[in-house]
């Protein structure tokens, strides 16, 4: 299979395992539910309508071991090209200094992980209720 020259890349959040990586290795606090099945769904279905020619998975979770065969099925069935990889925090005190398996590995230090970060509250505001008479 040829490696394109421009290539179309879609991002894939693991929240709950990114958070928990950068508590680890930066001290931040997390509060996220796993969402690894959704991910991993999205993933395929996106592989298989051709969607993207390199999924970017930020986690480091191993479930997602699986995701990078099935990816390498498709390509072989489809006859293109199609890249997976794994970026997730990386620093002195982590303990997972290894990305997915089977995916190419990209670590990100505090610096650059916190250029990243999104600074609003994305959580719905609380409704006000007057009291009843």
């Amino acid at each position: 299979m040829i490696e394109p020259v421009v290539k179309r890349v879609l991002g894939f959040v693991d929240g709950q395992n990114l958070f928990y990586a950068a508590k680890q290795a930066f001290g931040y606090v997390s509060r996220e539910k796993g969402i690894d099945v959704r991910i991993a769904l999205d993933i395929v279905r996106l592989a298989r309508s051709r969607e993207y020619d390199v999924a970017l998975v930020f986690s480091q979770d191993p479930d997602l071991s699986e995701v990078a065969d099935e990816i390498r099925a498709i390509a072989r069935e489809q006859g293109r090209w199609i890249k997976i990889a794994s970026a997730y925090p990386s620093g002195p005190t982590s303990s997972n200094r290894r990305g997915i398996n089977r995916t190419d590995w990209i670590r990100r230090d505090r610096a650059t992980y916190d250029l990243a970060l999104d600074p609003r509250d994305y959580r719905p505001k609380t409704a006000l209720i007057a009291p009843t008479p």
